[in-house]
């Protein structure tokens, strides 16, 4: 039990810290492109960081429980050395279907019976920095911490051994993805949103705008779900093109779209 804390809590403290660090020596040029006129406060970290400690305890249940469901046979999973095209493919494979998972639980914890109990904890950050990436209620952590278990137990269903480098490399995407769409800085370039080749990767901005809406862009790693099911912020685009259109010596941000 104490590995599975010590992994997910290094996760947690080793992206959010690294993060944290890049902004603030970098903090004169990032300045310029923070989406938000409002700044974070100190209760504000404070909650972040509290909350996540507890969402790291949900997810190191969830990661024991599929060692332990490996162990009696419910799931299928190996550690051996993978071929490395057969690596890179459960890789996709699993950060998508984590993507699909993730837009419609969340579209499902925004309804109004759900919200309050479910998500409001983690809209607390209306300006969210880096540590909120796992600012969640319980329930939200555990709805959160479900897919690897249910993926696994899907895969196996469908005669599957995953590789256990698999999973470990996406923990490790998911939770430098989430801390980075949090950090509340724009840090892509300004032709990102217009090129089709990364038109589809999230920016910062994205998901910025839910936390400053909360109404729109539900998708964690692609904008594939929101285009396809009409989420997406109406400015999204405009506003990402502001942000990064910024010079040094012009007026700070402006204040983000709220509807």
């Amino acid at each position: 039990m104490l590995d599975t804390i010590y992994f997910d809590l290094s996760r947690y403290l080793i992206t959010a810290g690294l993060v944290t660090l890049l902004l603030w020596a970098f903090g004169r040029w990032l300045e310029i492109r923070r989406i938000q006129k409002r700044h974070a406060k100190a209760e504000d970290y404070r909650r972040e960081f509290l909350s996540s400690l507890r969402t790291v305890f949900v997810f190191s249940i969830t990661t024991l429980s599929s060692l332990l469901m490996r162990e009696t046979g419910l799931v299928r999973f190996s550690f051996e050395t993978p071929d490395l095209t057969i690596l890179a493919l459960e890789c996709i494979t699993i950060i998508i279907a984590h993507d699909a998972y993730f837009y419609w639980m969340h579209r499902t914890i925004h309804h109004r019976r759900l919200f309050r109990t479910w998500h409001l904890h983690h809209h607390k950050s209306r300006t969210p920095t880096a540590w909120a990436a796992y600012s969640f209620s319980g329930w939200e952590a555990a709805a959160e911490a479900a897919f690897v278990p249910l993926f696994l137990l899907a895969a196996t269903t469908l005669g599957v051994e995953y590789s256990g480098w698999a999973i470990f490399v996406f923990l490790w995407h998911m939770i430098f993805r989430n801390v980075i769409g949090h950090c509340g800085v724009e840090i892509y370039p300004r032709w990102w949103v217009d090129s089709p080749l990364t038109q589809w990767w999230n920016t910062v901005t994205h998901h910025d705008l839910h936390h400053s809406s909360g109404t729109w862009n539900f998708g964690l790693y692609f904008t594939w779900w929101d285009r396809w099911m009409g989420t997406e912020h109406p400015r999204y685009r405009e506003t990402f093109r502001e942000v990064t259109g910024r010079q040094e010596g012009r007026p700070g941000p402006e204040s983000v779209p709220s509807q």
